[in-house]
Formats: structure tokens, C-alpha cells, sequence
């Protein structure tokens, strides 16, 4: 017999499950049951391990979504779009200054209206760095048009991304919606959840994909998408735009309501805890209002009459809930992880003001504070002082101070951290060892260096203590290129484990001036430095030595997310070298795939198992594009090879000083992520070298040289002798992947054998 729709309900409301598990397990579980089409995606904490969870569940065969790797947030959103295009079900995930990145595509796809989903997993935007959360992020989206989700916890993670696609579709609605969860806080720390057991249950609630709308994805109805458009017409298309942001306000309640009959769980848009008869209340979003919750009970028990407001929408804002919400509360406290600086109060001190000035009757005393940035901890005792300042404003009928920050400390000057070393640059810095000659003949240069002990006694450029792990590659490279640099250098470190390790305030490694700016831009930022630096000289307004070398560091995947600033500096042919430690990954973030990650290697979003065999893609071969921006010198190194290395560091300072731009790519070993044992370190790199994986060259004015030649050596090895050190590419050595491991083998050959034509033939 047929069952009647609400007997279909009740059955699947029954069929739930409990666990125990993070607001990114939760957001990753309900993408995999409702089983995207397309998740266009690049890494960054703390959002990255969905798109590393939704990888191993494909890999065991839960979804069949299509991960698509960008070479940088932009992108990934660009993909996305694209994807939404064709009416398929989209997904992304991202954090703090990825979102940053892709901020320009946000209200393309709102202003087009296609639907899509993305969570925010919302940490401090830099600068300076910080990886932990706080809501700069977040309320940078304010502004998009999209539709604005909040979840405290795992369980409203999850609860949220159900929702999240059923209110984007809706026919009256038709917008991206973001789901923003507190990273580290909600994203990483474990809550008991209630999940629906089966995915059909999950695809039940949201129903089939809507058809009927514009795509382009069928030829015999060809659309136009994004066409410019003037005033007359741009101000229709926003008031459309507006129109279905506001109706999403009415989706959500009735998603919601629907929602609460499959699972039991209601969303309003504002949480009300003890709010019916409340006098003072704190307004905080997300995960703090959970720990401000057992302050209000404590309160009560004071006789307090103490309440916590927490939406779970803020875009459209609900301020008619607002309203009500305070119609009889005396004092509010906003509590806000950001600020719009010089506002006098971030964006929900304004709104929740400005919605009040539409009940003339409300006499709430209103006051903000700026709190919990960067991951500062917010504890009971945190949210008690914030509960005492709106009571002392209830009982002096007025706010002393109505914005402030809380939590900060003044700095003190006797506690200011002390120089452990003194500054050394200069002569310190130059062996005089080291020759560099023009031949006036090929008009490249020759290069003498002394054995390689003599140029022990030049200082370090970092000093002992920094972070990196037992047997990483990145300090012995850098190190080691850095001998064949002779005098100071300014050095610029892209994000990544290099500057993470080496530079965490208020204590720095580096013994010379480092700068850090963030992965897209570092070429960029040094070639304006480099070009300030010779303007102040040319106008006597600097007077320091002219033999500056500048150095921009990159690794972990800084050329893919960097590569357009790092060719655009390359074609204007800037004074400076970009220095690129290859450890085949995104290590910084947890050993993700990245465009130098070799074919068939695996990673935590390129895994092994019975659905996929790792990276599904030949590795970039980035010194060849670099060469092909004829600037004069391109090379490749590696510290098992310290005396090429040496010479092509001394090339590498002399172009850029007389010349241009200068690239070098260095292999360099990451035992963590390549599950390889740290002894093993320098026969890995030798290998890799022998195996012509990771041939040693250079090009030198467009010319290319062979500096190693292991055929002609006699010391050529196969492949599999440098794949068997490694964890993460033994699978490549089973019989059933002899079809991968022949396909990166063939692809080995092939670059190889052009190389060694180049190096015949120097006008290829």
C-alpha cells in the first residue's frame, strides 16, 4: 500500500543516527549524501579538510562528486561558477584569505542568480597571519547578495547543509548560499551529532535537481549570461536580486519548518535562550553564544534575568525577530570577532541599531565590544564580564563606554622581547671565495668556487630554533643556495611552511630583513620593493651599499596559487630571484595536492583506494614556463648536488644584479608527508636526480645546458629505485598500477629526452 506523504516523513525522521564528530566531518558527510556534481576547491585551514574527507570518501566509493583541484581560490570559485552554469550541484569550502581571493567572483554568481553552496569556515583575514577564527572574514560576504547561514555547532553544520541546496533552488530564491561555522572551535572540535542514516532520505529532502531555469547546457536553447548592462538596466536586475534575498528570509522558515519534520531539529532565525522575559542579553554569533548560555543559567539563578541571542541568518538580516527579540530588554551586549574600523562598532552592532530605530518605543541600551580575534579563547568567565558590563549599563540606565575591545592588554616596554643576536650583514656575509666572470666568448658565466668546507665559515642566514619538522628539506636547501650568495639580501617568504616555522611573533629565525606577504602576491610585492630600493638610491634619498640581493622564497604550492604574479614580474624582468623549494605538495596545510605534485602520488585530496589511484595528472614542469618568459637565468638544484647548487646560486646572484629576474626550483625532501624515514633524505633527492624525475639544468640567456647527466655518468636508475623509498608512491609498485607507474615512466622519458635535444641544440 502507498504510503500517504507525512507517514513518508515520520519513517525518515526515525531513520537517524548519533556520532560523535567536527563540524567539517558534518559538512563533508552531508555533501557526500547529497552527492554533488562538482566541488571546485584549493586548501587553506581550517576549511581544508572537507575537501580531504570528501576525497576519502570517494576513494571507498560514498559519492561520486568530482573534486576539481584550483591553482588558488579565485579560480576555485571560478569553477564553481562554471559548473552552476550548466545547472549541476555545486559545493566549495573556504576560509579567511582564500575567501579573500575569491571575493570578486561572489557577486558575479549571486548577480546571475545560480544557486550553489559554500561553507565558510571562518578564521582572522591577515595581515598579520593568523590561521585561527575570528568573523573578518565573514563579514566581508555581507555585501555579496548571497544568502548568509550561521551554525554553532557540528549538528547545525550539518543540519545547514541539508538545507543549505533546498533553499538555493527554491524557485523564489535562486542565490549561492555560504554556511559559516567557527574554524577550529566548531570545525575541529567534537560534538555529538544526529545524522540521517541514508542519503536517499538526505536527496528526498531536497528533491530532484529544478529544471526550467536558464543554463547553458543545451545547445538548441542558447543563452547569453553576463551580458554588461547599463544603469536603466542594472538597477532592475539588482531590485530582482534584493527581492529574492529578502524572500530567501521566508525560504528559510519554511525549509526550516520542513526540515524539523524529517529530523526533529528546528532553526528559527534567531536562537532565543532564556529571551522571553530577559533584561540583559549578549548577541553573539555562532559557537560563543553555546558557552554564554551556561552563564545565562548561572545569572538566573542570581536572580539575573539574563538571556543570549545567536541568528542562524544574518543575510537576509532578520530584524523584525531583532525587534522583538528586545521589545523588553534593558541592556544588550553585541559581542563581534571583528570590527569595521573606525565605525565605532563592526557590521551586527549597526544592523541590530538600525533595526531597532524602527520601534520608536525600544529603549535598549546598546554596547559593543570587539573580542575573540585570531582564536583568542572566549571562556564562561569571558562571557560573564560581558553579561556584567550590559548589567552595569541596566542599572546606571546608560553605557559608559558603548564601544570597546575586550581582551586586550597594553604592551609593556620592560617586556619587550630582547635581541638574542646581534645584526650581521655585509662583509659577514661575503667569503670573497667566490668568482664570477663573464666569457666574453658564449657570454655566459663562469663560476669558481672553493671546496665546499671553505664556505662553512660564512654565517647562516637563520638562525637555530625555528619549527620545521625532523628531516624537512626547506632549511638545508635554503641554506645551502644561500652560500653561493655573497653580501645582504632583503628575502621575501610566500605562506608556507618556510615562513610559518621561522617566523611566529613576536620571535624571528631570519637574520637579515624578511618580509612575508601571502601566496598569490609575493612576486609582486618584492619587485616593488626591488624597484623603491633603486628609485630612493637614484634620488639620494637612501644611502646604503648598492649590492642588495633581493630573494623571494616560494614552496608548497606558491607557484600554482602565485604563478600569474610570478610570471607577470618575470616578463617585466625585475632585479631579483625567485627561489622555489619543490616538496611536491601543499605541506603547510596538510600535504594536499598541488601542481608539482608528480602523477599517481598520493595525498590527503589525491588518495588510494579502490576509487581512484592518486593524482590523476602529470606534474607541472614550472622551469620551463619560467624559461619561457626569457628571462635570463632559469635553474634547477638540490642540495645531494651541494656543489651544482653552489654555482647556480653565485649565476643566480649575478643576474640578478646586472640583469633581471632569476628562477630556481629546488627539490627538497618532506619525510612527514612522504612517509619516508628521515635517513633517507639525501638518497631520496640523488634518486629522484638519477631516475631524471628531477633532472639538474639551467638556462642560461634562453640557452639550456645539462649540468648532471646521470646516462652519461653511467648512474641512470629506473624510476621504481627512487618511488620505493617513498610511502606515498609504493602503490605505484603493485602489479595491478603497472599501467600508472608505465604512463609516468613514459612521461619521465619523453621530458627528458627534450631536455637532452635543448642541450644539443641550443636555439630549441
Amino acid at each position: 500500500m502507498a504510503m500517504i506523504e507525512k507517514d513518508v516523513e515520520m519513517a525518515n525522521q526515525a531513520v537517524q543516527e548519533m556520532t560523535f564528530a567536527s563540524g567539517n566531518e558534518m559538512a563533508a558527510l552531508a555533501a557526500s549524501q547529497i552527492n554533488y556534481h562538482i566541488m571546485g576547491y584549493f586548501p587553506i585551514t581550517p576549511s581544508t579538510e572537507i575537501a580531504q574527507l570528501l576525497d576519502q570518501m570517494k576513494g571507498r566509493g560514498e559519492h561520486e562528486t568530482m573534486l576539481i583541484p584550483a591553482d588558488g581560490e579565485h579560480g576555485s570559485a571560478g569553477i564553481c561558477y562554471g559548473a552552476s552554469l550548466m545547472g549541476a550541484r555545486v559545493l566549495n569550502a573556504t576560509s579567511a584569505n582564500g575567501l579573500m581571493y575569491m571575493l570578486e567572483q561572489l557577486p558575479v554568481q549571486s548577480g546571475t542568480r545560480f544557486p550553489m553552496v559554500l561553507n565558510l569556515v571562518t578564521r582572522s583575514v591577515s595581515g598579520p597571519l593568523d590561521i585561527h577564527g575570528d568573523h573578518s572574514d565573514l563579514y566581508f560576504t555581507l555585501n555579496t547578495g548571497w544568502v548568509v547561514l550561521l551554525a554553532r555547532t557540528p549538528q547545525a553544520v550539518y543540519d545547514m547543509n541539508v538545507m543549505a541546496l533546498k533553499i538555493a533552488e527554491h524557485e523564489d530564491v535562486r542565490l549561492p548560499v555560504i554556511i559559516a561555522y567557527d574554524g577550529f572551535f566548531t570545525s575541529h572540535q567534537k560534538r555529538k551529532v544526529h545524522y540521517f542514516r541514508d542519503r536517499e532520505t538526505v536527496q528526498a529532502f531536497i528533491g530532484p535537481r529544478k529544471e526550467g531555469f536558464p543554463t547553458a547546457a543545451d545547445p538548441k536553447r542558447p543563452v547569453t549570461i553576463g551580458a554588461h548592462m547599463g544603469g536603466d538596466d542594472l538597477i532592475n536586475n539588482h531590485y530582482q536580486q534584493s527581492v529574492a534575498l529578502y524572500r530567501a528570509g521566508d525560504v528559510f522558515r519554511q525549509v526550516a519548518a520542513e526540515y524539523e519534520k524529517w529530523s526533529g531539529r528546528r532553526y528559527e532565525p534567531l536562537d532565543l535562550y532564556r529571551m522571553e522575559d530577559a533584561e540583559v542579553a549578549l548577541f553573539l554569533l555562532n559557537s560563543a553564544a553555546e558557552t554564554a548560555k551556561d552563564v545565562a543559567d548561572r545569572l538566573r539563578k542570581q536572580g539575573i534575568k539574563a538571556g543570549v541571542i545567536s541568528p542562524n541568518i544574518i543575510r537576509p538580516f532578520p530584524a523584525e525577530e531583532i525587534r522583538q527579540a528586545l521589545k523588553h530588554v534593558k541592556a544588550l551586549l553585541i559581542g563581534e570577532r571583528a570590527d569595521s574600523y573606525g565605525a565605532h562598532g563592526a557590521n551586527m552592532t549597526h544592523e541590530v541599531k538600525a533595526a531597532l530605530q524602527e520601534d520608536r518605543d525600544n529603549q535598549t541600551i546598546v554596547l559593543s565590544r570587539v573580542y575573540g580575534l585570531g582564536g583568542k579563547d572566549f571562556y564562561a568567565e569571558d562571557a560573564e564580564a560581558l553579561f556584567r558590563m550590559a548589567i552595569d549599563a541596566m542599572e546606571k540606565g546608560k553605557a559608559e563606554k558603548t564601544f570597546d575591545y575586550f581582551g586586550h592588554v597594553p604592551g609593556r616596554l620592560e617586556q619587550q622581547p630582547k635581541r638574542l643576536l646581534e645584526p650581521i650583514h655585509g662583509d659577514a656575509f661575503r667569503s670573497g671565495l667566490i668568482h664570477v666572470t663573464v666569457d666574453d666568448k658564449t657570454k655566459r658565466l663562469n663560476v669558481k668556487i672553493p671546496p665546499l668546507r671553505a664556505l662553512t665559515a660564512k654565517p647562516k642566514r637563520l638562525a637555530p630554533g625555528h619549527g620545521a619538522c625532523p628531516g624537512c628539506g626547506i632549511f638545508p636547501g635554503l641554506e645551502l643556495f644561500f652560500k653561493g650568495i655573497e653580501g645582504d639580501i632583503v628575502v621575501l617568504f610566500q605562506t608556507g611552511c618556510a615562513y610559518v616555522v621561522s617566523a611566529a611573533y613576536p620571535y624571528s629565525s631570519h637574520k637579515q630583513t624578511m618580509v612575508h606577504n601571502l601566496f598569490q602576491n609575493g612576486a609582486a610585492t618584492l619587485s616593488g620593493m626591488v624597484e623603491a630600493f633603486f628609485e630612493l638610491k637614484r634620488r639620494g634619498e637612501l644611502n646604503v651599499s648598492d649590492d642588495v640581493t633581493f630573494v623571494m622564497v616560494t614552496g608548497d604550492g606558491g607557484m600554482d596559487i602565485g604563478m600569474g604574479s610570478a610570471i607577470g614580474t618575470a616578463l617585466r624582468n625585475h632585479k631579483l630571484i625567485i627561489i622555489e623549494y619543490d616538496n611536491e605538495g601543499y605541506m603547510n596545510t596538510g600535504a594536499q595536492m598541488s601542481y608539482s605534485t608528480p602523477m599517481g602520488h598520493m595525498t590527503t585530496t589525491t588518495g588510494v583506494g579502490k576509487g581512484q589511484r592518486g593524482k590523476s595528472f602529470h606534474h607541472k614542469d614550472t622551469p620551463q614556463i619560467m624559461a619561457a618568459t626569457n628571462i635570463p637565468y632559469v635553474f634547477t638544484g638540490t642540495e645531494a648536488f651541494p656543489q651544482d647548487l653552489v654555482k647556480k646560486a653565485a649565476k643566480a646572484q649575478w643576474y640578478a644584479q646586472h640583469e633581471g629576474t632569476v628562477y630556481g626550483k629546488l627539490l627538497i625532501t618532506c619525510p612527514l608527508n612522504w612517509k619516508s624515514e628521515e635517513r633517507y633524505g639525501e638518497t631520496i633527492l640523488q634518486a629522484a636526480v638519477n631516475s631524471c624525475f628531477f633532472p639538474l639544468y639551467e638556462v642560461e640567456r634562453g640557452k639550456t645546458t645539462i649540468t648532471y647527466d646521470p646516462e652519461a655518468k653511467g648512474r641512470r636508475i629506473p624510476l621504481s629505485e627512487w618511488l620505493k623509498y617513498m610511502g606515498k608512491t609504493k602503490h605505484l609498485l603493485r602489479e595491478e598500477n603497472k599501467d600508472l607507474l608505465r604512463e609516468l615512466e613514459e612521461e619521465v622519458e619523453r621530458r627528458w629526452t627534450i631536455l637532452k635535444a635543448k642541450h644539443e641544440h641550443p636555439y630549441l
